[in-house]
């Protein structure tokens, strides 16, 4: 990939991404599962640049929303209402009575009081919500805490009894219709055991509802396979799925999986200008024009990124912190960075950064988001323009005082 030449036509910051790596991380994952009735349905959190949504639309991707806004996004983008699901503890009555009215495939409930919320919204509508409900394992998924979902110290999802619970009340109500059960015990897994055992504790609970002649159609396993970032052992989409199908002997239910980071993370590189080098000390320092507005993992998780630096320079490397312009010292994408001595308007090229990577942007600093770039069949097109100062104060302007 010529970055040089996307960072010229383009300007810095900038997001690129490989669409055709995720269309080869979609169709692995589809087919680990063939032979099997499932749904791949993409996570749209990790990246939902509508560009990129419609990308897995048309290859017949479903979506897993956390948000009526991704609902909305997924819509537009192309995806079928029977392939969507609105998950997320906090869902208002608005968002909930969007969901039902659009007719999407279910609503992935997180708590006793969010059933009983849906249940009134839906008799308010004189409809009825279909539901799926996010069981808690409790199952160490031995990840980052803050992407830790399967515990009970997590937010996420209820415990078994609880489940059951909510399953019998659901299936006496004229106002919703228990189609789904679904868990996901977080995010960047690389160990396949945690997902194993969670399959196993969730599908005897599937059994033990249909001893409750409550017959589930869809066994939703959530996402998280992890990615390489730096040297992690990865799990194979092949491994995954059989170890899920393992644990459903003799039962008919339709796999549905939702997988963000493993379509997209590899898949986008965010390339970023150096400013200027300065030393304080013995601490030396590569300013860029990037900053944790723009790509916040680094300063958030303490995550790792790849750094490539495209230099004619080819001095012997030193370590470095690379850091942004914004007012903060935690305004960093790497410490301690082995970089050789880089000049003014050097390229570094930031790996794996698909995923949690604009989405999770911001204008702080009043600073304007990056433009998104799409790579497919070897042809560049812009995805989303370069954020202007007049789009960041547009809905301000019209309150000032005169």
């Amino acid at each position: 990939m010529d970055f040089k030449s996307l960072a010229n036509e383009y300007q810095t910051p900038l997001y690129v991404y490989d669409f055709d790596y995720m269309k080869a991380q979609f169709d692995e994952l589809k087919e680990a599962f063939r032979g099997r009735k499932s749904i791949i349905a993409y996570a749209v959190k990790a990246n939902s640049n509508l560009s990129v949504v419609k990308h897995f639309a048309k290859m017949g991707s479903g979506a897993d929303c956390v948000s009526i806004g991704e609902v909305r996004r997924a819509l537009l983008a192309g995806i079928a209402p029977y392939k969507i699901i609105f998950s997320g503890v906090g869902k208002t009555d608005d968002e909930i009575r969007e969901a039902i009215e659009k007719d999407i495939l279910y609503i992935n409930l997180e708590s006793e009081a969010e059933l009983g919320r849906v249940e009134l919204v839906a008799k308010e509508l004189g409809k009825q919500a279909r539901i799926s409900i996010r069981v808690n394992p409790n199952i160490d998924p031995k990840t980052h805490p803050y992407i830790s979902t399967g515990l009970h110290d997590n937010k996420f999802g209820v415990d078994l009894n609880s489940a059951k619970r909510m399953y019998i009340k659901a299936k006496n109500s004229e106002n919703l219709d228990p189609v789904g059960i679904h868990f996901h015990i977080g995010s960047q897994l690389t160990e396949l055991d945690p997902i194993r055992e969670s399959a196993e504790i969730v599908a005897d609970l599937v059994r033990s509802l249909q001893a409750l002649d409550i017959e589930l159609k869809f066994f939703d396993i959530g996402g998280g396979l992890g990615v390489k970032y730096k040297d992690e052992e990865t799990i194979k989409p092949y491994d995954y799925a059989q170890a899920i199908l393992g644990t459903l002997t003799a039962m008919d239910m339709t796999i549905l999986c939702e997988p963000g980071r493993f379509l997209t993370a590899n898949a986008g590189y965010f390339l970023t200008k150096v400013l200027y080098e300065k030393q304080n000390g013995e601490k030396k320092f590569v300013v860029v024009d990037g900053a944790m507005n723009d790509l916040l993992r680094p300063s958030l998780y303490n995550a790792y990124h790849g750094i490539e630096a495209i230099t004619d320079n080819t001095e012997d490397e030193r370590e470095v912190d690379i850091v942004g312009p914004v007012c903060e010292s935690g305004d960093f994408f790497a410490k301690d960075y082995k970089l050789p001595p880089l000049n003014h308007n050097d390229l570094l090229v930031v790996k794996s950064a698909g995923a949690y990577g604009f989405g999770m942007g911001s204008n702080y600093n009043t600073r304007g988001r990056s433009a998104e770039v799409a790579i497919e069949d070897g042809k560049a097109r812009l995805i989303r323009r370069r954020e202007s100062f007049e789009d960041l104060i547009a809905l301000e302007q019209e309150f000032l005082e005169n």
